[in-house]
């Protein structure tokens, strides 16, 4: 990975010294190397998916953990005092490969757990006999909230590890970032066999909640809900929805549209994925003011 990354850099520094010649010098801040490779992508120069992940990798040194971690709210974790069967289950229903094991509250992590050191426990009954989830854990890696994406890269690729615990200024654990989450800053969302993007465009979840591909059509989302939400101006429930908060909103952002309430469930710093969805009661939306809409 690292020579093909070393190959692209030395193509794209060899074209700037090129295009600068012509230009009447070198880009001399950041703003002017993004719009020489925006030319250069209008000149065919770049096909569209390596001309987004130059600019991703121009705006990794940019952004810190904080905004592409995910919040402690949305971890999944296992307990350190926790009995086996518990700790499969939790295992077996996410279909994650690395769990942060917490001891007395969420904030305080004390390891993390492999889910392919749990294989043994499934098929030994002797391993399960003597399971100590002590002997199990692996060594947690710390980092602050404010740490630049570019250096945790580094760092995970140095030290191999995959999963790093987000720490806020009192040394209590605010979340989790993942090699996977660095690595989709540059080259976008990054789908596995697991992923809800698989799935039906909407999922019920429980009698009020929802969860909806952001590429979900209007029609269809107003066909499931029996919705009424105007279809003129965007063909997908994401363009609605990014409209009405009127920026590219993170992760747990919510907005109201109509008798909907969406709250992000996953986005990055280029779109929004997954959206929470809350069908609103008419109690809902007498105590609440609804959100424009423009364009």
């Amino acid at each position: 990975m690292t020579s093909v990354w070393a190959r692209l850099g030395l193509r794209v520094k060899a074209w700037l010294k090129r295009f600068g010649r012509r230009i009447g010098g070198e880009p001399q801040n950041k703003e002017q190397l993004v719009e020489l490779l925006q030319d250069a992508g209008s000149r065919a120069l770049f096909d569209a998916e390596a001309l987004s992940m130059l600019e991703g990798v121009l705006q990794v040194a940019d952004l810190r953990v904080r905004d592409i971690m995910i919040p402690r709210v949305d971890v999944v974790y296992v307990r350190r005092d926790d009995p086996l069967e518990e700790i499969l289950r939790v295992v077996v229903d996410s279909a994650h490969s690395r769990f942060p094991v917490i001891g007395d509250d969420k904030g305080e992590v004390v390891g993390i757990l492999l889910a392919k050191d749990m294989l043994p426990l499934c098929i030994r009954n002797q391993e399960r006999r003597a399971f100590n989830i002590r002997d199990l854990l692996r060594s947690a890696v710390f980092v602050p909230e404010s740490k630049r994406l570019n250096v945790l890269l580094r760092e995970f690729r140095t030290s191999r590890n995959h999963m790093a615990v987000v720490v806020d200024e009192y040394g209590n654990a605010a979340g989790v970032v993942t090699i996977e989450d660095v690595l989709e800053q540059i080259v976008g969302e990054i789908e596995d066999e697991h992923d809800f993007d698989e799935g039906p465009p909407i999922f019920k979840r429980s009698a009020y909640e929802y969860t909806a591909k952001a590429r979900t059509t209007i029609e269809e989302f107003n066909d499931y809900f029996g919705g009424d939400l105007p279809d003129d101006a965007f063909d997908t429930i994401g363009g609605l929805v990014v409209n009405a908060f009127g920026h590219l909103p993170k992760r747990g952002e919510q907005v109201r549209v109509s008798r909907f309430r969406f709250t992000v469930m996953r986005a990055d710093s280029r779109r929004v994925y997954l959206l929470d969805v809350r069908p609103m009661t008419g109690e809902d939306s007498r105590s609440e003011q609804p959100a424009g809409l423009s364009g």
